[in-house]
């Protein structure tokens, strides 16, 4: 299983970005994938998270409002729109594949993808 994000890039404070999540095949045990980040020394943090099957989304509560995540199954692939970005979204993101337990943990995910850089400048 191989993942690829892209859509990272700069921004300015109030601006959009969107970004994409290929992944190659997808696991027959994921029924989730999730978008995380991880800014300079910092711990990696959930973001958003999206059932393949149903669509139930869920989110952390700093993006809520301003993040939606979604998904299209024919093309295997996972969707995080950006609005209204402030300076505190920058970080790298990471898309993953969830294997077991809550959708909110790092832990539970079992695939990654390289990561993809988002600055947001004030």
């Amino acid at each position: 299983v191989q993942l690829q994000a892209s859509g990272g890039g700069l921004v300015q404070a109030g601006e959009s970005l969107r970004l994409s999540c290929a992944v190659s095949e997808r696991p027959a045990s994921s029924h989730f994938m999730g978008w995380f980040r991880q800014a300079p020394g910092k711990e990696r943090e959930f973001v958003a998270a999206i059932y393949w099957s149903g669509g139930n989304t869920y989110y952390t509560d700093s993006v809520k409002g301003r993040f939606t995540i979604s998904r299209d199954s024919a093309k295997n692939t996972v969707y995080l729109q950006m609005n209204s970005l402030k300076p505190e979204d920058t970080a790298v993101y990471y898309c993953a594949t969830h294997r077991t337990g809550s959708v909110y943990v790092a832990g539970g995910y079992d695939h990654w993808d390289q990561g993809t850089l988002v600055t947001v400048s004030s």
